[in-house]
């Protein structure tokens, strides 16, 4: 047996050129990226700022709620629950491609005092003198036995399992990694975004106050005769439009409170826990990468990149499944039998070899290998969508937050001059030298551009939320608290040279 199975495998080479093993694997994805984004200008950040980019903007209730959102989300807990499973997962799958063997054992007790062969008193009879037809009494047995089995790894089957396993197990890191990146910028743009609804709620309030002293006014100069009758009229309007709009801000701040309450965790907490500042400022200045930076940077790249790696294994392992499976199973194990007349122990081992040959089974193995092939296929096209995704979105973010940075300075400006003219309407409204529609055009024209630029500094902030995200912001690309792996060779190779 021993030669036979040495035999086998000495011509293990010669059954893989058989089995046409040589094939080739997934190709190389295409990866090209532009050698940089159409706005090159940025500050140089490190690794560690890009990984906590929510600090940059030296807010602590954002830090604090992006903190509480990292830990408290539904999303981010259910992808960490998704994680533990994947590595219970890969654990087990590890353990698997070791030998295996159960551990078995038994104890029976047989009474034989009655079952002599007369049926009846256990003595029969016959020639010389009585004869006994077995003997009688208490019998114990007991028995205790390991028994394993192993595949010989002759053709490096484990190899590519192992490769699929840690490799999948990668990919559910990177895609919990992905949520937690999510979770961040949406909890800091659900924040920008109340805020600036409260700054237009405040700005509103102010426009209450003009339209209600402008209504106080026109009634007065009404009842004196000064003026007609719809002047005041028409500041009535103006103030109920102003109650109006207050009433769907205050809902819409409301509602940002409560977006804002759901991605921490604490949905079932008042809106008042979550205090919403009406403040603005300027948004930090963007970092300055390089498009293939993204590569390494980005964890949906990192995760599409280790489904390839999955989808090789899974295919070098199909091709290994045409292969002879060469099987070994030890055992050991000890008897004990005992009785009122004799007792005995026995111990023992075996070791048995076992040969499998897909022969019918070889059709249905070939198409596996098809299979497998097209889906590492499929593997490395979405890997190239990834990046055309990626550096698309890093792109058009940069672009959008220069522009919006350009438009608030621009606002800024409009904003000031429209303040310049409505407050020389009022004076010469009050001095009685313009009329009131004068006034509430003036009015008109520098609320429309206060709120302009509310809304702008608004977009500004939530556009570099995004330029971030996009940049791959938000996780570390080691994180401590899960095994990482060097990105593979299309990684490597499209960050270090394959970008023009």
């Amino acid at each position: 047996m021993t030669r036979s199975l040495l035999a086998l495998a000495a011509a293990a080479p010669l059954l893989a050129a058989c089995a046409g093993l040589g094939g080739p694997g997934p190709r190389q994805a295409e990866v090209r990226t532009p050698a940089a984004y159409a706005t090159s200008e940025g500050v140089v950040l490190p690794d560690a700022a890009l990984e906590r980019w929510w600090t940059l903007y030296n807010d602590p209730e954002l830090t604090a709620l992006v903190e509480e959102a990292l830990a408290a989300n539904a999303d981010v807990r259910a992808a960490l629950a998704r994680l533990e499973e994947a590595r219970a997962t890969r654990a087990s799958l590890i353990r698997g491609l070791s030998p295996r063997g159960d551990l078995s054992g038994g104890v029976q007790v047989q009474d034989t005092s009655g079952s002599a062969a007369d049926g009846g008193g256990g003595v029969r009879g016959g020639g010389q003198g009585a004869q006994f037809g077995q003997i009688a009494g208490m019998q114990n047995s007991a028995n205790l036995g390991l028994t394993g089995s192993q595949e010989l790894d002759v053709f490096g089957r484990n190899l590519p399992a192992r490769q699929t396993i840690n490799a999948e197990f990668l990919a559910s890191r990177f895609a919990a990694d992905s949520v937690r990146a999510a979770a961040a910028a949406q909890t800091a743009d659900a924040l920008f975004l109340a805020r600036g609804t409260a700054v237009q709620l405040e700005d509103a309030r102010e426009t209450l106050r003009i339209a209600t002293e402008l209504s106080r006014v026109t009634r007065i100069r009404a009842e004196r005769g000064l003026s007609p009758r719809s002047e005041f009229d028409r500041a009535e309007t103006e103030r109920f439009n102003a109650l109006a709009e207050i009433a769907r801000l205050e809902a819409a701040v409301r509602a940002g409170q409560r977006v804002l309450l759901t991605l921490t965790g604490r949905s079932g907490e008042p809106a008042a826990a979550v205090p919403v500042r009406a403040v603005l400022y300027d948004a930090p200045g963007a970092p300055a990468a390089v498009p293939a930076a993204l590569l390494v940077r980005r964890p949906d790249l990192r995760e599409a990149q280790a489904r390839i790696d999955a989808a090789t294994g899974n295919l070098r392992r199909a091709r290994l499944a045409l292969l002879p499976t060469f099987t070994l199973t030890p055992g050991v194990g000890l008897t004990r039998t005992s009785s009122d007349l004799f007792s005995a122990s026995n111990a023992f081992w075996n070791l048995g070899a076992g040969l499998l040959v897909p022969v019918l089974d070889r059709g249905r193995l070939l198409a596996e290998v098809q299979v497998s092939g097209a889906r590492a296929e499929q593997a490395v096209i979405g890997y190239e969508r990834a990046v055309q995704t990626a550096v698309s979105e890093a792109d058009q973010a940069l672009v959008q937050l220069e522009g919006e940075r350009m438009r608030v300075v621009q606002l800024t400006e409009a904003e000031a001059r429209a303040r310049a003219a409505y407050d020389a309407a009022q004076r010469g409204y009050q001095a009685g030298l313009t009329d009131l529609q004068v006034l509430l055009d003036a009015e008109r024209a520098y609320r429309g551009a206060r709120s302009a630029l509310s809304a702008a500094r608004t977009s500004l902030l939530q556009r570099s939320v995004q330029a971030f995200r996009a940049l791959g912001g938000g996780w570390s690309p080691q994180s401590p608290s899960t095994p990482s792996s060097p990105p593979s060779s299309t990684v490597v190779a499209a960050a270090q040279g394959t970008a023009q």
